[in-house]
């Protein structure tokens, strides 16, 4: 045996991941297909890129000390920030000596109780555990559209952006996609641009940040209370300590309703989904919130044909991810940004020129796609994970992820998935989670060690369990009404189905305490060989 466990991805899971199985004394090896640590924060440099969860919340808890030591300079923490944040943490715990950086995982089979990793520098390693923290947001999607490989001018993906930047100054830029990379990005390349062109295919609600630099005295205070944030985060609903209105959004008079609704806005970011607690399960709740949402959309936009091409109309507010933004809306009002609905005027082609609509031509210099990812599954899928029987995960999953918690699939013993399908995921705070996670997994792997056990595997009911629980969960909210990439439904072909557990962080935390307090009910464990001796 060459070590314990392989981690693959060295994001937020992997390093977490690295530094507990240490402190545990198993040995570990970790491979990273960037040149450094970071994850999706070391890709997606694109211009504006920022979290949309507090900084002070979207960071480690498992160690006081660097809660106390690091200093955040806004509420909301730009891509810059947040990398130099994870680098901070990789030398302060010297992580990044467990990783092989470059370097990507192409194959994991099971071979006789052993996991068998092989990488595309064809290094080939044996573990007892492998650990996929590959990330949610981590495989870039291009969609197929047809000419792209003809277009002779520069083209960029959001999710692999050039470290070294780009100066946009002089340049006719094309930006295909407003989801959250191009809504945060448009902002920015418009403000250097000649001229830049959106291709919408699908208006996304979004929220002004409301960002603020932090203060001496706001980090004291957020310091002095960090062990209580934490606290109410993981009884939370997402992983941040922000509950919603007491009653239902029908159930307060509109003056009511729309003073909650205006401080959440001015809260900024992603909680103004949550200002109710019915606001994404009960439709008529949600046309409250929607409401509320277009007139701020229609009063910051001045042309009102543009604004209503901005409005979304094809899902409750919510059930797609809401965008943070920098001034996203504002930017339909410059001069040199033009909006073309693609629900109107398709694409037909790119040429070598540009983009033609059925509307006619547009010239580009620079094209940018800002079309997210194979969300969830993609990043692990494009491993060729075999199992027992060599049965592939891409076999097992062919109908859609299939896992137990989130954690566990069965027929794949001792693989583990972190803050992936049928876990709470993007939907909660992702550093909390993948700590969850992680120490979840870390403490199944000290059990087995403790009674004498080689293995653990998700059982085959169990994850029917679990399935059925995540489709009866989802269908009690509005989310399913939603083509979302919660779903799978931005990536052609591939099967729908809500992939996520929505009952909420801390209700999911407490399932997955009462499985391992079970002695791991839902997995099988076998014994591991006895030693001869002679």
């Amino acid at each position: 045996m060459d070590v314990d466990v392989v981690v693959i991805g060295a994001g937020v899971a992997g390093m977490y991941a690295v530094h507990r199985f240490r402190l545990d004394g198993l040995s570990v090896r970790g491979f990273e297909a960037g040149s450094d640590v970071g994850g999706t924060w070391y890709f997606n440099r694109y211009p504006g890129a920022r979290c949309d969860v507090e900084s002070v919340d979207y960071s480690y808890s498992f160690s006081d000390e660097l809660q106390q030591e690091w200093d955040w300079s806004e509420k909301y923490a730009t891509q810059p920030e947040i990398l130099r944040y994870l680098s901070h943490v990789a030398d302060r715990f010297g992580l990044r000596s467990a990783f092989t950086f470059d370097t990507r995982v192409t194959a994991a089979t099971w071979d006789d109780g052993v996991w068998q990793i092989r990488t595309d520098s064809g290094e080939e390693v044996r573990a007892r555990f492998c650990v996929c923290a590959t990330g949610s947001l981590s495989q870039p999607n291009t969609p197929p559209i047809e000419g792209r490989e003809r277009f002779t001018g520069r083209v960029l993906h959001t999710a692999s952006w050039p470290h070294e930047g780009v100066d946009f100054r002089g340049l006719r830029v094309g930006v295909v996609g407003t989801g959250s990379s191009g809504i945060q990005s448009i902002p920015e390349i418009a403000r250097s641009a000649e001229s830049v062109t959106v291709f919408q295919r699908t208006a996304n609600y979004s929220v002004p940040a409301g960002n603020a630099p932090l203060d001496d005295e706001t980090r004291r205070e957020q310091k002095a209370n960090y062990a209580e944030r934490r606290r109410l985060s993981r009884l939370s609903g997402g992983g941040s300590p922000f509950v919603p209105h007491p009653k239902g959004a029908l159930e307060v008079d509109p003056e009511e309703r729309r003073r909650a609704y205006e401080a959440r806005w001015q809260m900024g970011g992603v909680l103004f989904a949550k200002t109710f607690p019915d606001q994404t399960s009960n439709l008529e709740s949600n046309d409250t919130a929607r409401e509320f949402a277009e007139e701020k959309i229609r009063a910051l936009v001045k042309d009102p044909a543009i604004a209503d091409a901005l409005v979304p109309k094809d899902h409750p507010i919510g059930t797609k991810r809401i965008v943070t933004d920098s001034g996203y809306f504002e930017t339909y009002n410059r001069d040199n940004v033009e909006l073309v609905d693609l629900r109107k005027t398709p694409i037909r082609e790119i040429t070598e020129t540009g983009v033609e609509t059925t509307a006619g031509h547009h010239d580009i210099d620079v094209l940018v796609f800002a079309t997210g990812f194979d969300a969830l599954t993609g990043a692990v899928a494009r491993i060729d994970i075999r199992g027992r029987g060599g049965r592939t995960l891409r076999e097992h999953w062919n109908g859609g992820p299939r896992t137990y918690l989130g954690l566990g699939v069965d027929g794949f013993p001792n693989l583990f998935l972190v803050t992936g399908p049928g876990s709470p995921s993007v939907l909660a705070n992702m550093i909390l989670g993948a700590e969850d996670h992680i120490d979840w997994i870390a403490d199944a792997v000290a059990h087995l060690g403790e009674h004498g056990k080689a293995t653990i595997e998700a059982r085959p009911d169990a994850v029917d369990a679990w399935q059925a629980q995540l489709s009866e969960r989802a269908d009690r909210t509005l989310f399913p009404r939603a083509a979302s990439w919660y779903t799978g439904a931005n990536i052609e072909g591939k099967p729908r189905g809500f992939m996520l557990f929505i009952g909420g962080f801390a209700t999911y935390r407490q399932i997955c305490a009462d499985v391992a307090g079970s002695g791991y009910e839902g997995f099988t464990l076998t014994d591991a060989p006895v030693a001869v001796t002679s």
